[in-house]
Order: C-alpha cells, then structure tokens, then sequence
C-alpha cells in the first residue's frame, strides 16, 4: 500500500526518537552550585575525626548548604578505620557558593577547598547511564593556564647528563682528566686535562661519538691548565626545545587524566609554550600542583669513603670534590657521589606492595630495556656496595616580589632509601622505605604519570567562574529558542499542515542531537550551540526541499498520495548531497581546527545525522500516519 511503512520501522523510529528524549533529558535538570571538601594530598582520605572537625565548622556557617553528600565511603575493617573521599556542600546560587567557599578556604586550612558543579540527574536516570553532556570552558567555567618550558633548567641537565657520559667514556678509553664540571651558570661542560697529549686524545674521543656531534668545542685561550670547553649548538638547543614539548605535551595530557576533566584542552602555542584549559575545575591550587609537579628518582652511589663525616660536612658546607650533600627525610645528612647512576625518565610503570617483613609499603619498580640495560651493567660492579635513592619533586610556588605575584618554583630532594646491592638489578626491582600506604601510592602515582622532559613555568592563570559560564548558557539557550521559534511559525505559515509535520520532526532532531552528545560525552561549548543552531536551519531546510517536490508533483497532475511519495522519493539524493559536503566540511574543521572549532565541527556532525534521519525517516512516518492508506483530494502544503 502507497505511503505505508511496514510496522518494524514505525517500531524502530518510535524506539529511537523516545530513547533520544530520555538520554536528552539529564541536560534539562540545572547542576548545582558545589563545594567540595577533601584531604589536600590526592591519596589521602577523610577520617572520622577530619569528618567530625569539618562539620564542627560547617554547624556555624551563615548559609547552610540545602543538602550534603558523603561520597567514597569505605567502611571500617579490623585494621582501618572508616573513611570518606570528600563532603560535598550543594547550593542553588552561584553567589552562595562563592560566599561559603571564602570562608570556609581560612577556617579549613588543612584541607582542600574547592568549588565544583554537581550533577541533580534523577536516580533513575543514571541508573541507565544517562547523564548530560560535559559543557566546556566559556559555558562550565574552569582555570585557563598557560605554561612555558623552562629551557634553561632543561640545557643544564643535559650538560649534566652529558658529564656522566663524558667521564664514561674517558674511563674506557683511558683518557685521564683531572675533573668535568658543568659550569650552571654559563652553560657549558669545563674539562681539566693534565696535558696537552690528554686534551688532544680526549677530544678526538669525544668528537667521533655521535652524542657529542652537535656541541660546539672551544680550547680558552689565557687559563690555567689544559682545558676543553662544551657548548649546545643553537641546532641542537632548537632539538633539545622541540622534544622537550613533544614529550611534555604526552606528560601533561596523562597529569590532566589524573584530575579527571571532560575534553580538556592541551596544545602547543608558539615555539615553547603551552596551553591547559580544565572546564569544570574550580580548584587551581590542585591543578598546578598535578601540571607542575615534576616528580622523579636518581639512583646514586654512597660516598663510604666520607659519609661517615657527612655531619661535620652539612656543619662546614665544605663538600669533598666529586661528592653532593643530601638529607634524609628525618633530617640525617647523607654524602652522595656526585655521578647519577640513573635518572626516573627510564621507569615506565610503577605499583605498590605491602613489605614481607614490616607493616610498610615498598614502590616497585619497571624500567624499559635501556634502562634496564643500563642498570645491570652499572650495578654488576658496584655489588656490595650501598645505593640511595634520591626523589626529587619541583613545586609551582606563587610569591610575591615587589607588590607583584611571581611563579618560582620550590626543589625538594630527600633521601628516601639506602640499601646495599646484593645482586645486578636490571628491569625490575623495589624500592624499600619506611612508606605508609598512602605515601607509597602517592609516589607510584608520581613516576607513573613521568616527570616532564622540561620543567614548566606558569606564565599566566586565568579563572573562569560559574557565574559567567551561567551568563553564557543563558544566551545560548535564548538563541536556540529564537532561532526554533521563527522557523516554527516561517514552517507552520508558509506549508500549513506539512509545517507542523517539520516542525515534530525538528524537536525530535534536537532531542536526538542532546541524547547523541551526551551519551558520546562530547564537549558543549558556544561555537558548538552555533553548530546546533545551525543545524536547526539545515534539518528544515531538507524539509522544504521534499515539500517543494511534492507541490511540484501535483502541479505535473500527480494524485495527492502519488505526490507524496515521489516528493520524498526523488528528494532524497539531493538532500543526501548537500549534507554529504557539509558532513566532509566538518571533519576537514575537526581535523584542522584545535578547542571552539573542534566543538563546532562535533555538533555539526552530528547534527547533520540526526537532521538527516528526522527530515526523511520521521517526518515521513508522521505524514504516513496522517495520510496514507485513505482516499484524499487535497493536501494541507
């Protein structure tokens, strides 16, 4: 029969269109206005007595929260106690939340502080995973960072890292220098030969490795000794930048992961910078630390020979040539060789374990083949001897200098294990320590996520707040209102009983379009209302096209049923074309484009397949459920 569709595909279209409104839902139900409260290290948990002080706190605040979640409880066990991961304050006014936020940040010091949006999706909703979609920077709020490689501190730790190779070599080679020292300051390796013949062989040494190809070698004229000096080119400093922002864009990304943010953005502006957009994330003091903590481990050798003497050196300051002073975490002073045996850029994965024989955690340990390699061959010789391991953590710390706020960063090395090698260590091994469990995982965390190639400085910080991501939804939504409207009425005036068919189809469109984003948990943000506001134009537009066909038909003397049909069926192709150009448009854009443009190429996609699907399929069925299968003479178009 004309204009019948079988059952199956009404049952399939119906299906499709209400679980599009029911996953489009979630986006209609505002989030609350949150303050999050939690312990400041990310492995730590709130104890009944943390739980106890912040609601002794909470009692006396002017504006109570009108509801308080306890999430993550983990309950009590024979060994530990209960605990929670945070309390979260749920307000209905931004300004609320601003308020309580300023006040509890002085009373609850000790603690993290932060401010957040919460989700009010119904229990039933979430139960089947239906959840709105993350909304991005200009419409959620959030920090804006951008960062700088600290090239500087990156060239002095290759010299560094070059001054180790150099005194390997010289040792294989039996070239004899009285000493290498990296000159910080100016930059460069200075090495001291005893004479000429020495200065002479060690060059050519040093010339015909290939690590060595790109350093400039100068021979100062006018000082004492025999000396050999070591420059980075400007080639090899331009290498050194461009790996230190690969490798840093890879580290950075994985950091973010650890702060769990929906489609943030980190991407390279200009030779060496950075750019971190967090949407969502009120809290910067925790997002710094995670994005500019540099975390990493150096294994070095004890100096026996005067470590028993590391106290008179720490009182002196007078360290032995070829020896560096470190500290224990209980303040002991400890006499290190100045060589690193090896650096954390080596481990590739990092897990926790409890110790066989203490109520401790150890670290344990997987390095990749070189380092590997490289730590079998340096231990095999050193076995019987004792190994520190020294952590190093680099902290962004905000000062002021002169009336004006100013990043610098804080250096923390400790000593945190010294053990004699029994055996060559290789891929695998452990680190043992007086670790409690959260400790340990804290550090495992540290090495997992890598240190970063480079150190970054934070160049500026920008916070976005909820109140002007609430002004911008506000705007989007009145856009999109306005925009559906007119084409409401344009579609209802213009083809009477056909507008209306479009016009079902058109909310159907959008809903699906809602349902599609958030179940992708795509990214909204104001380009992307663009792209859904155009879209709204695009889905009516193929309407118009199957509408016109059909007024053309019956003009050619086709029957009002035989009109339909070819109107939709002759329709098709062009429709299909023009959609097929745009839909490669907006791939071109995602492919190309970075932030706002991606958001716009995501929405536009997707819409121009939900349009496609509702301006053919649905409203096709609604003008079969009204007019096929009957007799009719006149069409309502």
């Amino acid at each position: 029969m004309i204009n019948k569709y079988p059952l199956w595909k009404n049952l399939l279209i119906i299906v499709a269109i209400v679980c599009g409104v029911i996953y489009a839902i979630p986006n209609f139900y505002d989030a609350d206005y949150a303050i999050q409260i939690g312990k400041e290290k990310l492995s730590e948990k709130l104890s009944e007595q943390d739980y106890k002080k912040i609601n002794a706190v909470l009692d006396g605040l002017a504006i109570k929260p009108y509801k308080t979640d306890i999430e993550g409880e983990t309950p009590a066990t024979e060994k530990t106690a209960k605990s929670y991961d945070h309390l979260l304050l749920r307000y209905k006014k931004s300004k609320e939340q601003l308020e309580v936020h300023k006040t509890l940040s002085t009373q609850l010091k000790d603690y993290s502080v932060t401010m957040n949006l919460a989700n009010t999706t119904p229990k039933w909703l979430e139960g089947i995973n239906a959840e709105p979609m993350y909304l991005g920077l200009d419409l959620r709020g959030g920090i804006h960072f951008l960062l700088e490689i600290d090239m500087k501190t990156a060239r002095r730790k290759n010299l560094t890292e070059k001054r180790s190779g150099i005194r390997t070599m010289f040792r294989e080679n039996k070239v004899y220098a009285r000493r290498v020292t990296v000159k910080e300051k100016e930059e460069y390796i200075d090495i001291l030969f005893k004479d000429q013949e020495s200065l002479d062989k060690g060059k050519k040494v040093l010339e015909n490795d290939e690590t060595f190809k790109q350093m400039i070698f100068s021979q100062p004229e006018g000082t004492e000794g025999y000396r050999l000096q070591l420059r980075i080119s400007q080639k090899y400093a331009e290498k050194l930048l461009n790996n230190a922002m690969d490798k840093n864009l890879i580290r950075l990304r994985d950091r973010v992961n650890q702060l769990g943010v929906a489609e943030p953005i980190v991407q390279k502006q200009g030779k060496s910078r950075i750019v971190v957009e967090l949407p969502g994330v009120q809290d910067s003091k925790k997002a710094r630390t995670i994005l500019g903590s540099t975390a990493t481990l150096e294994f070095r050798m004890v100096d026996e020979d005067n470590n028993l003497r590391a106290a008179d050196v720490a009182r002196s300051g007078r360290v032995p040539y070829g020896s560096k002073l470190f500290y224990e975490d209980n303040g002991r002073p400890v006499l290190l060789k100045d060589e690193i045996m090896l650096t954390g850029e080596y481990i590739e994965g990092a897990f926790i374990g409890p110790n066989e024989q203490s109520s401790f955690f150890d670290v344990h340990i997987d390095l990749n083949s070189a380092g590997g390699s490289r730590f079998f061959d340096i231990t095999k010789n050193e076995i019987g001897n004792k190994m520190a391991v020294v952590y190093i953590e680099n902290n962004p710390k905000k000062t002021e200098v002169d009336g004006k706020e100013v990043w610098t960063t804080e250096k923390k090395e400790e000593v945190i294990s010294i053990a004699t090698i029994q055996a060559s260590l290789s891929k695998r091994f452990r680190i043992t320590g007086r670790f409690s469990a959260p400790e340990a995982s804290e550090l495992a965390t540290f090495l997992k996520a890598g240190a970063l190639a480079a150190p970054v400085k934070f160049v500026e910080e920008r916070t976005v707040g909820p109140s002007m991501g609430e002004k911008n939804i506000a705007k989007g939504k009145e856009a999109i209102a306005i925009g559906m409207l007119l084409v409401v009425l344009f579609m209802i005036i213009y083809y009477k009983m056909f507008g209306l068919i479009a016009n079902i189809a058109l909310v159907a469109n959008v809903a699906l379009m809602l349902a599609l984003l958030s179940l992708l948990q795509a990214t909204l943000t104001l380009p992307g209302i663009a792209g859904i506001v155009l879209t709204v134009g695009m889905a009516v537009d193929a309407n118009v096209l199957i509408f016109e066909r059909i007024r053309e038909e019956i003009k050619n003397g086709l029957t009002p049923q035989a009109a339909i049909n070819s109107g939709y069926d002759k329709a098709f192709w062009t429709i299909f074309d023009a959609n097929l150009t745009t839909f490669i448009a907006a791939i071109i854009l995602y492919m190309a484009g970075t932030g706002p443009i991606k958001g716009f190429a995501v929405t536009l996609s997707i819409g121009i397949a939900t349009s496609m699907f509702t301006a053919i399929m649905v409203s096709r069925m609604i003008a079969n459920f009204i007019y096929g299968g009957r007799k009719i003479e006149k069409l309502s178009i």
